[in-house]
């Protein structure tokens, strides 16, 4: 396997995003932050924690996969596997072009999954759960549908898409599960399971999976619709809004429910081959407390990976259950694993790169939590990170992407975009998409 290391990336990432500044205001690779200022942290969060390198990992030279190109991005998190590792974009970006998709994020409706890209197009659902569909290169629409039934009224947002064999499938805040032709946007058939989805489904050797917000787990013929069967976790009165996707590979598929549980099945079947449960044991009031895994879990070379909101980070074998490894990190966001190396983003806005091995941390990097840092106000969120031609990339709230070196945890730079971001940027065919929160696609080559 070829590797690249920290020492031949200075001038590879010194071009990124030269010149895609959206709003005019400031290059991706000027100045580096300034360092944070002396005193002690204070969070409105319970139980926070601030996170630290290992001692004996501290300072270790991080080597990865070289980049490499992808074609597509068929569904959430990538592939199946959500095992994207590192991939190629060029070496002077540039936007060339962006496309209103549809409705953005109101207080009442939200964009809830990641656009997916097959067959040379783009597709998109808006936060009305209108899809889209849009050339790759160009941004031309080439199709538009409205997923909800004419008898539903508004407010029946979320859910999110997944490609596979010329078709498009997408599960919907109004409890279907649809799929259609990809080249027309023609319905093949619609599925109702009685209960909403917040979750882009998962697809894969024509069968569909997705999970309801009651935690129940579909499986679906690709061809039919019909149930082949059914997984049930614990339901919970509260959770976060969206979700993690199931992840498949090697005839397994795994499945993170908003009780903290998670299950790997056989996909045959849906027999239970074995079952963990990431929720924090000190119930407490506040956020922090509830225990929903939002982030993708991961399957990678036989190992799981999966982080809750309520602060676990675990490493699974993938046929034995066991736990090959923990550390108590909290994160909403979906894990991402390149070689021996996974790229975390916690709850505390802090990322951090770990060893799949061991799970020791190797770097961590603070990132802005606050708009008026003093007064503890205006909370940014953070979406991310990918990994493309060695810099992880990332993007928040206030409208900002930030480019970090994947083997230092130095801050790169950074670039203002029109509007906020709460969904994590994808890659395919050299080119990278970023979806606004006002339903702005914009797509940089």
């Amino acid at each position: 396997m070829r590797t690249s290391s920290a020492k031949p990336i200075g001038t590879v990432i010194s071009l990124l995003f030269s010149a895609i500044a959206l709003a005019g205001c400031g290059t991706f690779f000027g100045t580096p932050e300034s360092p944070p200022l002396p005193g002690k942290r204070i969070s409105i969060l319970i139980h926070q924690q601030t996170l630290s390198a290992d001692a004996n990992a501290k300072g270790q030279e991080i080597l990865l996969p070289a980049p490499a190109p992808n074609s597509s991005w068929p569904q959430a998190g990538g592939f199946a596997n959500h095992a994207m590792h590192h991939m190629q974009v060029g070496t002077d970006l540039k936007r060339i072009w962006s496309e209103s998709v549809g409705e953005g994020n109101t207080d009442s409706e939200k964009i809830t999954s990641p656009p997916i890209i097959g067959g040379g197009s783009v597709f998109v659902i808006d936060s009305e759960s209108v899809l889209g569909a849009f050339d790759a290169k160009t941004g031309d629409e080439l199709w538009r549908v409205e997923l909800p039934p004419e008898a539903e009224d508004d407010g029946f947002f979320g859910g999110g898409l997944a490609f596979e064999a010329g078709r498009v499938y997408a599960t919907t805040g109004f409890g279907e599960v649809i799929a259609l032709e990809a080249k027309t946007g023609k319905i093949i058939w619609r599925r109702g399971l009685a209960a909403p989805m917040r979750i882009a489904p998962t697809v894969r050797d024509n069968r569909v999976y997705a999970v309801t917000v009651t935690n129940k787990l579909f499986a679906l013929d690709g061809d039919t619709g019909e149930t082949i069967w059914t997984h049930a976790g614990i339901e919970e009165a509260t959770n976060l809004l969206g979700g993690g996707s199931p992840a498949v590979d090697a005839g397994v598929i795994v499945v993170a429910y908003s009780s903290g549980e998670i299950f790997a099945l056989r996909i045959e079947n849906g027999q239970e081959l074995w079952s963990d449960s990431l929720s924090d044991a000190r119930r407490i009031q506040g956020a922090i407390s509830i225990s929903a895994i939002r982030g993708r879990p991961v399957i990678d070379r036989g190992l799981v990976f999966a982080v809750s909101n309520s602060g676990l980070l675990v490493a699974i074998n993938l046929r034995t259950g066991r736990r090959l490894w923990d550390r108590n990190v909290g994160s909403i966001e979906s894990p991402w694993i390149a070689g021996d190396y996974l790229f975390v983003l916690s709850n505390e806005s802090e990322l951090i790169a770990v060893n799949r091995r061991n799970g020791q941390i190797n770097w961590v990097t603070g990132l802005p939590q606050w708009e008026d840092p003093e007064d503890k106000d205006g909370r940014i969120d953070w979406t991310g990170p990918i990994l493309v031609s060695d810099r992880l990339i990332l993007a928040n709230t206030l409208g900002e992407a930030y480019s970090v070196s994947p083997y230092t945890g130095r801050v790169l730079g950074k670039v203002d975009l029109s509007d906020s971001v709460s969904i994590t940027p994808i890659v395919a065919q050299n080119t990278l998409y970023m979806l606004t929160d006002d339903a702005e696609l914009v797509a940089y080559r």
